[in-house]
């Protein structure tokens, strides 16, 4: 740990320790709203009908012991890279390859799914404007924001999260007012039979059902990336914790509870899978005014999901170059104490979500979503096998014990890969998504090369640096 000139504190890497209690608190909330519920859920719907509530509650439950798994990993060691950092160093330099610039690719892709996102929720406004135009304009502000101190990051995040919790707490509590006192048409014509009056809980059938847990799974990316701030959080060993505990009950309201009054209020037929639900629903209560608040509030959602993206890519490129698996220049940092050089090339490679978008705008969040569900298997899944590595690890007495620990750790995270396993399999019986399976060996391929000439890359630059090496001189491994 070191102290800059200001008395600002820098971890290992150089990065500001600027991330306090409630930034932290507030962008493991922000990770677990954003496009996946307010856009992602309608298509749910469409899929499962209301049996989508018991679909989302079902994955919160896995969810969340994927990221107990991960606390524990982040209180045994708190690293600037995360997940990929410990599949590193439990799974071998191979797979913390594949995992870093893995992840990396997921969230430039799910970025291109949220500024998509604000490109459809824009059409509310300005149903004319291009598509392309409303994500081009704002994956401009959102570099623009992410190149400014941590704190501002951090601050600015804690208002879009706070934006998002008050709407989604005011829908809850006015939809409950509305079915209890008959208030308005939606209140006189809306009950919970809405919940299996209409075909039933199920109207679509059990293979319906199913296949809704894969667009499900998409809605919950992002709620990994408070690992990604742990290195840039003070008094992590009280915050992360809490922050982590607090998952369940952020899953109780703002995923199953505001699905429940939505559904209660309107039959679910009259949701489109294009659209949001939240701002259908408050456009069917007759009040264009609040269909235009809800409408700000999931296209700043949009914007909010982006921005903590790409602070986590810019965050991990600069790991990556640090471990010489990326140009040395985006190691580097500012005055800020922000890797702008790896923010700026990550928003770049967002511009073809841009091109998606110009190309067939229609098709984009689908095709981007289902590949970005493959990159959240992968990444949880690393997390889970990493723990059981870990346990075992501290069973030995290799490593030291962790002050976050995972109860019951071996059964839960074997049953968790177990529903990620199946959720890729399901990947393969829906049309929409099949073109995440198409994409895996390409990624399979791309990585594979990237890792043997980054191992070539290495090896020639040690034998630069000493033209006449010894026999016990050891050779540079590729490493994240």
């Amino acid at each position: 740990m070191t102290v800059n000139h200001s008395h600002e504190q820098l971890n290992e890497d150089g990065l500001a320790q600027g991330l306090n209690k409630r930034h932290i608190r507030m962008i493991a909330i922000g990770g677990a709203i954003g496009v996946g519920l307010f856009l992602g859920s309608g298509k749910g719907i469409s899929y499962a009908g209301p049996a989508v509530i018991g679909v989302y509650a079902v994955t919160g439950v896995f969810i969340f012991i994927i990221m107990r798994a991960l606390g524990e990993l982040l209180m045994y060691r708190p690293v600037t890279g995360s997940f990929a950092e410990y599949a590193r160093e439990f799974l071998g330099p191979f797979v913390g390859f594949v995992t870093g610039w893995g992840y990396w690719f997921t969230w430039t892709i799910i970025g291109m799914a949220e500024i998509t996102a604000a490109g459809i929720f824009a059409k509310f406004w300005f149903p004319e404007m291009p598509q392309y135009l409303t994500a081009l304009i704002a994956l401009i502000a959102i570099v623009i924001l992410n190149l400014a101190k941590v704190g501002f990051f951090g601050e600015a995040e804690f208002w879009f999260a706070s934006i998002k919790v008050i709407a989604i707490v005011s829908l809850i509590g006015s939809g409950i007012f509305m079915l209890v006192f008959r208030v308005g048409s939606a209140g006189k014509e809306g009950s919970i039979t809405n919940l299996w009056d209409h075909g039933g809980m199920a109207p679509h059938g059990l293979l319906a059902v199913l296949l809704a847990f894969q667009i499900v799974v998409f809605s919950y990316q992002g709620v990994e990336l408070i690992g990604m701030t742990a290195a840039e959080a003070k008094d992590r060993e009280n915050v992360l914790p809490k922050a982590i505990n607090s998952i369940p009950w952020r899953i109780g309201v703002f995923y199953v509870g505001t699905l429940i009054v939505l559904l209660s209020l309107f039959p679910w037929t009259q949701f489109g899978p294009t659209e949001s639900p939240f701002v259908k629903g408050f456009t069917q209560i007759g009040l264009p005014a609040a269909a235009s608040i809800m409408n700000f509030v999931v296209l700043a959602s949009a914007l909010s999901s982006c921005s903590a993206g790409l602070y986590s890519n810019g965050r991990l490129l600069k790991k990556l170059a640090s471990d010489g698996l990326a140009p040395k220049r985006f190691e580097k940092t500012n005055r800020g104490h922000v890797p702008a050089a790896a923010i700026i090339a990550s928003g770049a490679l967002m511009l073809v979500g841009v091109a998606i978008n110009a190309v067939v705008p229609e098709k984009a969040f689908s095709y981007i979503s289902s590949v970005a569900t493959l990159g959240a298997i992968w990444s949880w899944g690393v997390i889970l096998v990493c723990h059981l590595r870990y346990r075992r690890r501290v069973e030995q007495g290799e490593v030291t014990e962790s002050s976050f620990k995972l109860p019951y750790a071996k059964p839960l995270c074997w049953s968790t890969l177990a529903f990620l396993g199946g959720v890729l399999v399901l990947l393969a019986f829906d049309e929409s998504q099949r073109i995440a399976l198409y994409a895996l060996p390409v990624w399979a391929v791309l990585f594979a090369g990237g890792y043997y000439f980054s191992s070539r890359s290495n090896r020639s630059g040690n034998q630069a640096d000493d033209r006449a090496p010894r026999d016990d001189q050891p050779v540079l491994q590729p490493r994240i």
